[in-house]
């Protein structure tokens, strides 16, 4: 059955951004909330915040899901603060390997190049590449290898630790990616959309790591490949420095948006339960949409 409130909410607001601006972010929740019922899923989280002032949005945002490959955007941050702090350098050589310990028993286990959005890592299995190079890849191509490696140096702890004292106070960064026994122990990586939405504001304002280093994420953010979601709910012009996650029936993005006359802010998108991809980039780019609708109307 069609919600012709959401609907109607949903058509006014997409007609008149200019009053939908005038009633900041809260103004999108009637429309942001329809347009969540329509889509069947089982749970959807979502997070905005302007970061030009105190103004946000808040529908499901302390929901928890699996973080799906959003868990690397912590791992990030701590890559580039242990930069800052001289422990690792972007131009080291770092040995490419594919055995890695389980969080349950040590035991070793290796990742499959078919099941990875990037198989070209395997190929320099026993050569080394740049830390550089590596978290080109965990973001942009959002491979699971080059995660692994780049865990398997900073640690999961720390990096669990770094995203908590940034205010992300109930993420759960626990293991790499691919770990089976870990998953079928439910010992997940886990966030809510507001976990993400503190740490993408903290890169945003310059305090998950130096400046310039948070410069350089956002930079290695924008060059995302995968722009179904977010980007794909967005007029042409704005800039999104944001890393998707997926596996079957979930579906996450997450991101900073940058429009033209520099404001900016922080929108974030998890969902569970829709088992079409296609169906769930929908839902996360007209909830993208909106957001952008209530912060800078065309």
């Amino acid at each position: 059955m069609t919600n012709v409130r959401g609907v109607t909410s949903l058509v006014a607001i997409l007609a008149f951004p200019a009053a939908l601006a005038a009633q900041g972010l809260e103004g999108a929740r009637p429309a942001v909330e329809a347009r969540i019922r329509s889509s069947g899923a089982a749970a959807v989280g979502v997070y905005a915040r302007d970061l030009g002032r105190p103004d946000s949005l808040l529908v499901g945002a302390l929901i928890r899901f699996h973080a799906a490959s959003t868990m690397k955007v912590p791992v990030l941050i701590q890559v580039y603060r242990d930069v800052d702090a001289g422990r690792l350098r972007l131009d080291q050589p770092i040995p490419v390997v594919n055995t890695f310990a389980s969080l349950v028993d040590g035991s070793p286990y290796h990742l499959n190049a078919g099941d990875d959005s990037d198989s070209t890592l395997y190929g320099y299995v026993g050569r080394t590449v740049t830390l550089r190079e590596l978290v080109e890849r965990m973001i942009t191509v959002s491979s699971n290898l080059a995660t692994n490696i780049l865990i398997d140096r900073v640690q999961a702890a720390r990096v669990q630790a770094t995203a908590v004292a940034l205010g992300a106070d109930s993420i759960q960064v626990r293991r790499g990616v691919e770990d089976s026994k870990a998953y079928q122990a439910g010992l997940n990586n886990t966030t809510t959309a507001r976990d993400l939405g503190v740490l993408f504001a903290a890169i945003g304002e310059g305090r998950a790591a130096s400046p310039a280093s948070c410069r350089e994420m956002l930079a290695v953010l924008e060059r995302q490949h995968f722009n179904e979601g977010i980007p794909a709910g967005l007029p042409a012009g704005v800039r999104v420095a944001h890393k998707t996650g997926w596996f079957t029936g979930t579906h996450h993005d997450a991101g900073l948006v940058t429009v033209p006359d520099g404001r900016r802010y922080v929108v974030v998108v998890l969902t569970r339960g829709i088992e079409d991809t296609l169906a769930s980039a929908r839902l996360i780019a007209d909830v993208a949409r909106l957001v952008h609708g209530a912060v800078a109307p065309r």
